[in-house]
């Protein structure tokens, strides 16, 4: 049986990335899915977005392992958007257990480079784009008799990335997000943790550190404050591991936790 069995979660950026990998590590432990991505490219971020074709790739892969999958394009800026995507899957699903709000971009740039356009956007997503997330899902979960959330922050929810004002501003926000919803929601069984990656061999990081060359000649004694202990780039399925954890029946005691999942990189 597995760790996850009979369970649904519901995860936003599911397309590809770390949204991909955890909608296929918690379909191997027996849940079924409710996955929603963009699906299009966020005006900025120095990566290609997500597509379409990427969605229906995801919902190839949890379909292989014989799970069920209920997967549709919106935007985590759109409350309604997402409520109607939860409850509709609810609906084909038969219930919610878990709430993965997954979904973030990440625009570096240094202090002065920094627009209006780019800090709302960052906001917007990485950050209003979660509450979203857990307001459009939770009443299914407290109708339900608990569940699991698990909010994405970052290393940089507990340590700020150079060059990343809004970005570090979004994730600390979600480390308070979950903090604050944690308390009010235990007494209806409902636990609410958040994880911390670090590097993750993604899209979207590579991208951004793409970036961090031409930063480092512009300030280069911030460059050695943000370093992971282990060598190389992260697995997705190290962080997808983290959240099978938190979104299983081993972590019923756990809430209101921020778990670095970092190699390091915040331990200093």
């Amino acid at each position: 049986m597995g760790r996850v069995e009979g369970k649904v979660a519901f995860i936003t950026g599911a397309a590809r990335g770390q949204g991909r990998s955890h909608a296929l590590r918690l379909a191997e432990e027996g849940a079924d899915i409710v996955a929603v991505d963009i699906c299009e490219a966020v005006p900025g971020t120095p990566y290609p977005g997500a597509t379409e074709d990427d969605l229906a790739e995801t919902v190839r892969q949890v379909e292989a392992l014989d799970r069920r999958i209920v997967a549709e394009k919106a935007d985590v800026r759109s409350l309604s958007d997402l409520k109607s995507v939860v409850d509709k899957g609810v609906a084909e699903l038969g219930r919610l257990d878990v709430i993965v709000g997954n979904a973030g971009i990440d625009i570096p740039a240094i202090w002065r480079d920094i627009t209006p356009e780019i800090f709302q956007d960052t906001i917007d997503i990485n950050l209003t784009g979660v509450w979203n997330t857990i307001m459009s899902a939770v009443g299914h979960l407290v109708s339900g008799g608990g569940g699991s959330i698990i909010l994405t922050s970052s290393a940089a929810g507990i340590k700020p990335v150079p060059f990343h004002v809004p970005y570090n501003a979004a994730k600390f926000g979600v480390t308070a997000l979950a903090k604050s919803f944690a308390m009010e929601l235990a007494k209806d069984k409902v636990r609410v943790n958040s994880v911390h990656p670090g590097g993750v061999d993604t899209d979207m990081a590579t991208g951004a550190m793409e970036l961090f060359d031409g930063f480092s000649k512009e300030n280069p004694d911030l460059m050695g404050m943000f370093t992971q202990w282990f060598p190389g780039s992260m697995p997705p399925r190290e962080i997808s591991n983290a959240v099978l954890y938190l979104a299983s029946d081993e972590s019923t005691w756990v809430t209101g936790h921020t778990l670095a999942v970092d190699g390091g990189m915040t331990s200093y």
